[in-house]
């Protein structure tokens, strides 16, 4: 590649992030399926704790000493528990302190009913918060964490209460049934969590692979359509063209096949997006600059265009102009897609005599051979499109990049 396009300076501090519109698609079942499971514990939670708390103010089985602090340290946290699992903001945080405090609290139970024996008569409140415990491990911890926490608080509340109850008695077998019964209820929380969330992932899934098999037969059917019109295209307006090319006689006879020619080249060229001819009123080499330096923006945010214009170059008419910004877009686009932007430079120089807009990567190249005939990325949305106005657009490519350069030259 002999031909440089301009030199251009590209700030570094530009970067305009592009958003993605499809971002959580991919897990619309699991986010509702979560928030279910957080509002149903939240439900479970505040019953169970509203139990506890009644029967915790009542409580004499722990020392008066140490009651107030255990009610505060076990029930903020649980209120907390309960107000992030509704709002839906720092469940997996809050959950988590209440999952590490009630173990704690369960190996402190023996030191703060220490020689109280006498008032340990009934279920002490901490009972109810069990399944609490296994709820917010739920909400927290990933699936070997919730089975460690079943089985570990039923363990830790049978070893506190035996304590509390100074070792084996009468009441060891409803210890043995409570710690039981708060296992198979962890267990069954642990089971429907799982459960729910695994289908909720074969849901999204499922969604994700019809989307993506929606995608390809659309895009299918949008070659096959585009292979339709091109090959009517050929037959009416090419066709129509070189009949009235071959019959010319006289000169408004080939000057209307010459316009019936660039009609064809235009529409032929204009097969792959809705560019109509519009006025041709002229346009200042400028706004030519200004519409490539947009384009560019939109596509690549990294690159920019470097533009060399002498104050006397002519405006240029507006079929020219926005052939050639079409042109470029498409040589931009074909870089960015195929050589993802590595190397992207645009330049545009205009004097007197000519304008030209030049686009290089330093991408792979390609093998020209190899383009099936029925694509127009190059052939009509580049080659054909400057040709239909008059210009000459030259591509050529190798491993060390793709050049494009698109030239018109002013009339003389």
């Amino acid at each position: 590649m002999t031909t440089e396009p301009l030199p251009i300076a590209v700030d570094p501090a530009v970067r305009r992030p592009l958003g993605d519109i499809a971002a959580g698609a991919e897990r619309f079942t699991q986010a509702r399926v979560e928030r279910i499971i957080r509002i149903v514990v939240a439900l479970g939670c505040a019953v169970l704790g509203t139990q506890a708390f009644l029967n915790a103010l009542g409580s004499r089985q722990e020392a008066p000493p140490a009651h107030l602090p255990l009610l505060l340290v076990v029930f903020i946290p649980l209120a907390m528990m309960v107000a992030a699992s509704v709002a839906g903001v720092g469940v997996r945080t809050v959950a988590g302190i209440f999952a590490v405090v009630f173990p704690i609290v369960l190996l402190c139970w023996p030191l703060v009913t220490y020689a109280r024996a006498d008032a340990a008569d009934g279920a002490p409140w901490i009972w109810y918060l069990l399944n609490v415990g296994t709820s917010a491990a739920v909400l927290a911890f990933g699936l070997p964490l919730q089975i460690a926490w079943a089985a570990l608080i039923p363990i830790l509340y049978a070893i506190s209460r035996l304590a509390q109850l100074g070792g084996p008695s009468s009441d060891a077998v409803d210890v043995a049934r409570d710690t039981v019964f708060a296992a198979i209820l962890a267990a069954v929380v642990i089971t429907l969590g799982r459960l729910l969330r695994g289908v909720a992932v074969g849901i999204d899934q499922a969604r994700s692979d019809a989307v993506a098999s929606y995608a390809v037969a659309a895009a299918n059917n949008a070659a096959e359509t585009e292979r339709v019109a091109v090959a009517a295209l050929m037959h009416d307006s090419v066709l129509a063209a070189l009949i009235a090319a071959e019959r010319a006689r006289t000169p408004r006879e080939e000057a209307l096949a010459t316009a019936m020619a660039r009609e064809a080249l235009t529409r032929l060229a204009n097969t792959d997006q809705d560019a109509g001819e519009g006025p041709d009123e002229p346009v200042a080499v400028t706004a030519i600059a200004a519409a490539l330096e947009r384009v560019v923006a939109d596509l690549d945010a990294n690159a920019a265009v470097a533009a060399d214009i002498d104050a006397a170059a002519p405006t240029v008419p507006g079929r020219v102009a926005r052939a050639v910004v079409l042109a470029a877009t498409q040589a931009v686009s074909n870089a960015i897609v195929h050589a993802h932007g590595e190397g992207l430079r645009v330049g545009l120089r205009a004097d007197r005599q000519r304008l030209r807009v030049q686009v290089i990567d330093r991408g792979p190249g390609f093998d020209p051979a190899g383009i099936p005939d029925d694509r127009l990325g190059i052939r009509g949305s580049i080659v054909a499109r400057v040709a239909a106005v008059g210009g000459r657009a030259r591509v050529r490519t190798g491993t060390g990049g793709t050049l494009v350069v698109l030239d018109w030259e002013f009339p003389r």
